[in-house]
């Protein structure tokens, strides 16, 4: 039986920075938001995949046990719902803008 890999501790907020040039908004670690959206995108992909074979592996019995497939799916289902939810309010945000008048 593998070991469960452990779940990371939550980390604290970074404080709110000033941009670093006009547009250009960065979080604590120096990421910007473009940036931030393309890694947690990244690391939803790869979430999918390890779901995607943790299930394929439970299925023909090659060693995944069923709690570890089933940590992995949830997790990949997880990340999904967030998804949406960013891409929603990235919608409504630009609709938002779209409406105001200049």
């Amino acid at each position: 039986m593998d070991p469960l890999n452990p779940v990371s501790p939550l980390q604290p907020l970074s404080p709110i920075t000033g941009p670093t040039e006009p547009g250009e908004q960065v979080d604590g670690n120096g990421l910007s938001f473009s940036d931030l959206l393309k890694q947690t995108l990244r690391e939803a992909g790869e979430d999918d995949k390890r779901a995607e074979d943790a299930a394929r592996n439970l299925m023909v019995g090659e060693g995944t046990d069923m709690h570890t497939a089933m940590l992995a799916v949830q997790k990949a289902d997880i990340n999904m719902m967030m998804m949406m939810a960013v891409r929603s309010k990235l919608i409504d945000a630009y609709r938002e803008v779209m409406r105001m008048q200049l």
